[in-house]
């Protein structure tokens, strides 16, 4: 009846039980032979889903301090871990005697890009204090389909610096983020009891999550260099009758590949033969992107994604949905449906900030730090197996001999930097490479994020060697 205490350990739901594990083992409380809960009890004991259990266990079976006995259960099997022991594995609670958290910092965080501070917070301000020397707006009515119509106009004028083809105000539709947005292109577009969406299989997981949420089955695709292959896209619709693809073009993510003109046209051509609705997901929008995105290949069946969280403001919850033409009513109607439109502050504020040009300001001075956070990366870690793109938030790196994804993490981790294994993207049935994604994280510290890159450098130059075959 082992219960673990998961408050005293950071980051996220699977690395803290994993963590908590360890520490169990180290300090006896799990001697050797003893059988720990099984997955969905103790998932259900710590209100998780199973698979956040049986990941935590599978990364401690990995480690030799857990073997998993067919019909039996999951046992411990040793006091301390045997692969992969490249660094000191366990920490303190909260504290621990690595580079980044000697003096108790906190974790170097790249798993996720955050944003620079350049100014936005300041610039919020200032709309809201003239919003409220204004005097109180009709915050009483419902937001309705055409009260944004300015912002709608507004928007479409910042998204002219991609090749999107013709986009009109009335092809928009305002969504809480890019994430409401997949969402909501899949309820537009979702038929049957129990749909198929295919997608990269390396891809965002929120696709896997909306296609959830909305009782679809979502199918992975083969990815190569040049993004999502058009032949195992063409064998996946003939498999499973699917009528939906996410695809995410200009920056895949986590692999950072850009897709070639001759790519996009081969995926316009299937998506033809199969009569697909598109989901492009643009949320990591390149500025120097200059190949047409889907949306201007295949304007009659591409719902294009993006939003502000990557490049303005993540807290402002703001993205949009440019849908194919004619069809930007039926989207704000299904708006309107799930969420009766954006609360008013929120569209005001976006709306002072586009108009007044102050929006495309803050973006630029946050690219620039994101373009000095690649330099330093390439700097440090240039000469490993890197995949990158200016003006993209993260890089995807390909692991040396020895390393394996998940215990490169871990090992990271314990050394006082998080970042996300390829597994994290993987979907159910994929190829899963050894690799992980770096986020280049604006918020860090300039110093902090040099040293978190130095202490991967020497992971990188010290691999286990004693992984089992």
């Amino acid at each position: 009846m082992w219960q673990p205490d998961l408050s005293l350990f950071d980051g996220p739901k699977y690395l803290a039980l994993t963590r908590s594990l360890r520490e169990a083992i180290r300090r006896g409380e799990l001697a050797e032979g003893s059988r720990l809960p099984p997955v969905r009890d103790l998932a259900w004991r710590l209100g998780m889903t199973p698979g956040t259990v049986a990941r935590a266990y599978q990364i401690a079976t990995q480690e030799g301090l857990l073997e998993a006995a067919v019909g039996r259960g999951t046992f411990v099997a040793a006091s301390e871990p045997r692969f992969g022991a490249s660094q000191p594995l366990f920490l303190e609670p909260r504290a621990g005697t690595h580079d980044l958290a000697a003096a108790g910092s906190r974790p170097a965080d790249l798993r996720t890009p955050q944003l620079p501070d350049v100014g936005q917070g300041a610039a919020i301000a200032a709309v809201l204090a003239r919003m409220a020397e204004a005097g109180a707006s009709d915050y009483l009515g419902y937001p309705g389909l055409r009260r944004d119509g300015t912002l709608r106009r507004a928007f479409a004028q910042w998204l002219e610096d991609r090749v999107l083809g013709p986009v009109a105000a009335d092809d928009i539709v305002l969504t809480h983020g890019g994430q409401n947005g997949i969402n909501l292109a899949l309820q537009c577009c979702l038929k049957g009891a129990r749909p198929h969406v295919v997608c990269e299989e390396l891809a965002y997981p929120g696709f896997r999550h909306a296609a959830r949420l909305n009782r679809a089955e979502i199918v992975p695709v083969e990815i190569d260099g040049a993004g999502m292959c058009a032949e195992a896209l063409d064998a996946a619709c003939r498999r499973t009758g699917a009528r939906i693809v996410c695809v995410t073009t200009d920056a895949q993510n986590p692999t950072t590949a850009r897709m070639p003109r001759e790519r996009r046209d081969e995926i316009v051509k299937v998506a033809r033969r199969h009569d697909l609705q598109i989901i492009e997901d643009d949320c990591y929008s390149i500025q120097s992107a200059t190949e047409p995105a889907l949306r201007a290949l295949a304007p009659e069946r591409t719902w294009h994604v993006t939003s502000i969280s990557k490049a303005l403001a993540a807290g402002l919850r703001f993205g949009a949905v440019v849908c194919p033409p004619g069809l930007g009513e039926a989207g704000r109607l299904a708006a309107q449906h799930a969420y009766f439109g954006l609360a008013r502050p929120v569209t005001e504020i976006v709306e002072a900030l586009l108009v007044s040009g102050e929006a495309a300001r803050l973006r630029d001075k946050v690219h620039a730090v994101f373009a000095q956070r690649l330099e330093l990366t390439l700097n440090i870690l240039g000469r490993y197996d890197l995949a990158w793109q200016r003006g993209l938030a993260f890089v995807w790196l390909r692991l040396p001999q020895g390393w394996r994804a998940s215990t490169f993490a871990r090992d990271a981790e314990t050394a006082g930097v998080l970042v996300r294994s390829a597994d994290e993207f993987a979907l159910i049935g994929s190829h899963t490479p050894n690799a992980v994604r770096i986020a280049l994280n604006g918020a860090l510290p300039e110093r902090d994020f040099a040293r978190a890159l130095e202490v991967m450098a020497r992971l990188l130059d010290n691999p286990p060697g004693d992984l089992p075959v």
